[in-house]
């Protein structure tokens, strides 16, 4: 019995602090009106210059919804790599890391606090990306599976936080070296994931390059059931893949925690040491 009680008292105090973790994410990423107001319009900006050149070149109307359901879902891909995967470094620099390790709760936990509300801000965001750029280009979407899709876009936001886990350990681990490892990989990241079109576009390499990264998939998936109106059963695949995805992140972002708290309480380090 008290066994049970002292599981629970442990996974409430986890709750607790993934909580305080997402609503200081929330507040504080919205407590500036204007912040919001730039992060709408300047992606919808860098839409409208993938749309003009493909209207410019005549390609099929369905191009300006690629490019659109792409803008939405880089807000993602950008929130992981920066507010998730980073967090831990910029609480090292700041000084506030201390307090995360010496807490009696799992590193996980912050880092689910931080995911939930780095997802809802950026859904938000998302979604005003995705309603303006609809009406302002005036995208017509074929919905296959309205379910399917959000069952997708659910999956892709799990793999995706999952990844930025693992980054947060490796970010912090090596410095200053996967900062700028991170920034020289962002623009081939945007290319060979296909965010502004379809990546059966790209030679059969580059597509086996960009199947390691779930947003690939995940976008892929969406758009197929929005624009191209398929079913489960056309992107069944999809679905296993970023299962898989899920299966295997997440042991390695728990991994790679563990890791770094070893590190830190066996060597009194939060870096690896070069040779």
């Amino acid at each position: 019995m008290s066994h049970s009680r002292g599981f629970l008292t442990e996974l409430e105090l986890n709750l607790r602090a993934a909580y305080a973790r997402a609503w200081v994410r929330i507040v504080g990423g919205n407590r500036e009106p204007m912040w919001i107001a730039f992060e709408v319009i300047l992606p919808i900006m860098t839409l409208s210059a993938y749309v003009f050149v493909y209207r410019v070149l005549n390609a099929p109307p369905e191009f300006t919804g690629f490019v659109v359901i792409g803008g939405m879902m880089l807000a993602f891909w950008l929130n992981v790599l920066w507010n998730m995967a980073a967090q831990l470094y910029w609480e090292k620099e700041t000084g506030n890391l201390t307090h995360f390790l010496i807490a009696p709760i799992s590193r996980m936990a912050i880092l689910l606090g931080m995911a939930l509300g780095g997802a809802v801000n950026t859904t938000l965001r998302a979604i005003a990306i995705l309603v303006f750029g609809t009406y302002i280009f005036q995208v017509e979407y074929t919905i296959g599976d309205p379910f399917t899709a959000m069952l997708i876009f659910i999956l892709t936001l799990v793999a995706l936080y999952a990844l930025g886990m693992l980054f947060s350990s490796l970010f912090l681990l090596y410095g200053r070296e996967a900062w700028h490892t991170a920034n020289l990989f962002q623009e081939p990241v945007f290319f060979v994931s296909g965010f502004y079109f379809p990546v059966n576009l790209l030679p059969f390499w580059i597509q086996v390059a960009a199947s390691i990264l779930p947003i690939t998939f995940g976008l892929d998936g969406i758009r197929n059931v929005l624009i191209n109106g398929a079913q489960l059963d056309g992107v069944y695949v999809h679905i296993l893949v970023l299962l898989l995805f899920i299966a295997i992140l997440l042991p390695l972002a728990r991994w790679g925690l563990a890791y770094m708290e070893r590190l830190a309480k066996k060597e009194g380090r939060l870096t690896l040491r070069w040779i």
